[in-house]
């Protein structure tokens, strides 16, 4: 396909190359323009009709945004960001360097360059950062007949128009009409007596993770936003909601792995970058590792008595990680996807009790008949390793469980609470046990 739109723009097929375009989807053409040397990739652009290139933009990487705007002329310019609906304009608006921002906002018209100052004043992630104003409202004293009218008329460019928002005095929001209800209702109804006054909405300052938790709980396609006062401001549709659940669970994924979060893709991302983010968390759990050797030196003359007890701290010390890392990943997840509330901190405390119970009791089984039977092992050493490997495997279910609610009710992440860091505070309580049993059973 690159090759062939090349070999149009080499031969000058420029109408051929047009009328081809025009039968792809817009996602598809935003692909084949990134994937396009830039020389090529604002030829193809600049062929695009104005409705379809507006469309197209809003699929771009940042980079190429970028790359286009710089190479288009203000009139250009000005084509694009008044076909772009209001919210794709400042995700983009967003990502660019200030020279660029100031073209873009010098090419638009005062009414929507006051409307792109305003969402940007919003917090960050915050609902009123990702909804858009291009939507259709109603009245609730407009008839069926006057409401269908008015959306003939107002409907063209909309976000979405199959679901509507009623509003009363000082567009205080009342209510949710659907497109079916609507059709199906005798003309001279009241909105008011067709609307479901049971409407789900969220505030301005409405982290968007929270957001994206009540679209997939109410299966929602569209949602009203409202300002401090209850006054609709506007609504987010499921098209951004998407976006922001593939965010979430990427930065849950890079704080899970000790990570610093970042949007950039890692292939665009620079080396000196990507080792920033990693080397800060991993010099946090280097230090704090070491308090695994404090132990380790300070029962040191239980090692130099029974020298084979050094042989057992690698494989206890990986299960408890393991086991805590197993626990605490159920946990994350149950809490970002809603199914865990923080206070349920004691039915996870139970839960895991219970499984801690039943996987301890196999593990430390089997892992007796390996040491004494197999490897020919002192019996008391296997008491000793088994012993300490069942405690170990029990705590390390239980603090992975109990740890992402903590840091839930203390405001932080829970995925901050994953496999590094559970690793890192499982290992010392492990090394505690193993020698303080290795005391008792041994004798030394």
């Amino acid at each position: 396909m690159i090759k062939r739109i090349i070999d149009m723009i080499k031969e000058s097929k420029i109408t051929e190359l047009s009328e081809y375009l025009q039968k792809l989807n817009s996602v598809d053409i935003a692909k084949i323009i990134m994937e396009l040397d830039d020389k090529y990739s604002v030829l193809v652009f600049r062929i695009l009709p104005k409705d379809t290139a507006a469309e197209v933009f809003s699929y771009l990487d940042s980079e190429f945004q970028q790359h286009i705007i710089e190479a288009m002329t203000d009139s250009e310019v000005e084509e694009i960001i008044e076909k772009l609906f209001l919210d794709d304009t400042i995700d983009f608006i967003e990502e660019l360097p200030a020279n660029v921002v100031k073209k873009v906002l010098r090419n638009v018209s005062f009414q929507k360059r006051q409307l792109i100052n305003q969402f940007l004043k919003y917090e960050e992630n915050s609902a009123g950062s990702i909804m858009t104003i291009e939507f259709v409202e109603l009245k609730e004293n407009m008839t069926a007949k006057e409401a269908i009218d008015y959306i003939r008329k107002t409907g063209f460019n909309k976000s979405i128009i199959d679901t509507f928002f009623v509003i009363g005095k000082y567009r205080k929001l009342k209510g949710i009409v659907s497109v079916k209800d609507l059709i199906l209702s005798p003309e001279n109804l009241l909105i008011s007596e067709i609307m479901n006054e049971n409407v789900i909405f969220v505030n301005v300052g409405e982290d968007q993770e929270n957001v994206a938790y009540l679209f997939k709980k109410y299966d929602l396609v569209s949602m009203a936003v409202v300002d401090f006062e209850g006054r609709l401001v506007g609504i987010i549709t499921i098209d951004d909601v998407v976006d922001i659940i593939e965010q979430e669970n990427t930065e849950d994924f890079q704080k899970m792995a000790a990570i610093e979060p970042s949007e950039v893709p890692y292939l665009k991302t620079p080396v000196v970058l990507l080792a920033k983010h990693r080397i800060i968390w991993l010099l946090v759990l280097m230090v704090s590792a070491t308090l695994t050797g404090s132990i380790i030196k300070r029962f040191n003359d239980v090692l130099q008595s029974v020298v084979i007890l050094t042989a057992f701290i690698p494989m206890l010390m990986d299960t408890g990680g393991n086991a805590g890392s197993q626990s605490s990943t159920l946990i994350i997840r149950g809490l970002a996807l809603g199914d865990i509330k923080t206070n349920d901190y004691l039915k996870i405390v139970w839960k895991e009790f219970r499984v801690s119970l039943l996987v301890a009791t196999v593990l430390s089984t089997v892992n007796f008949f390996r040491i004494y039977i197999l490897e020919k092992t002192d019996i008391m050493v296997a008491f000793t390793v088994c012993g300490s490997l069942f405690f170990t495997v029990m705590i390390a279910k239980i603090v992975g469980g109990i740890l992402p609610i903590i840091a839930k009710k203390l405001k932080f992440d829970p995925a901050i609470m994953a496999s590094p860091l559970i690793t890192t505070i499982v290992d010392s309580f492990a090394l505690i046990i193993y020698f303080y049993l290795a005391s008792v059973f041994l004798g030394i």
